[in-house]
């Protein structure tokens, strides 16, 4: 049976650096953002009951992310329900895809980990993390916007410092890649190690 590392952080951490990383090293990588973006196509089941709750079709029958994130992003009810309907998906895909990868490490890649309550599919979680001043500096960069709306962004999560104290395993991602990528490798050796005992 598979070890479940859950991979989080909050926005704007770097955390696609460590499972590109890991992805690129031949570890098994499950993206709960690439499912959720499969719940809006026309085949998945999801697809009805979103339509049904939202006005967000574009011309081709196709559910617009655009419009729908304009939708929720200011109501938080409107957001509930989107989350109510996509997130059992994810959870669903994700544990078929743990029974699907028959590695030692499977890894879940969830960026809102804990606040879907998925840390509870995982036996280890391993967070991405910088401080929130070059959290909040990268972000901004990144989505060039300005600090207001950064925040706002940062404020729809829990604080990465919170989800520093709730990891099992901490990667600081302050520095240059080479130092990520040590860090990385040394979380891989306790983790093999840990199989091997078990």
């Amino acid at each position: 049976m598979s070890r479940v590392i859950g991979i989080t952080g909050s926005i704007a951490v770097g955390k696609s650096t460590v499972t590109q990383y890991l992805k690129t090293h031949g570890y098994c990588v499950l993206d709960a953002d690439e499912i959720s973006h499969q719940a809006l196509e026309k085949e998945s089941h999801c697809y009805h009951q979103i339509v049904e709750c939202f006005d967000c079709l574009d011309d081709n029958q196709n559910i617009s992310r655009q419009k729908l994130g304009q939708i929720v992003f200011h109501d938080p009810q409107q957001k509930a329900l989107l989350e109510s309907i996509i997130h059992p998906y994810v959870q669903e895909m994700l544990k078929k895809g743990i029974e699907q990868c028959q590695e030692p490490l499977v890894f879940l890649d969830v960026p809102l980990l804990y606040e879907t309550h998925m840390d509870t599919m995982c036996d280890d979680v391993m967070v991405v993390y910088v401080d929130e001043k070059t959290q909040l500096k990268r972000l901004m960069k990144r989505n060039q916007i300005d600090e207001k709306q950064a925040r706002l962004l940062m404020s729809q999560q829990i604080s990465i410092e919170k989800k520093k104290e709730m990891g099992d395993y901490i990667i600081d991602n302050r520095q240059n890649f080479e130092d990520l990528y040590v860090q990385i490798e040394r979380v891989l050796e306790v983790l093999k190690n840990e199989i091997v005992r078990h």
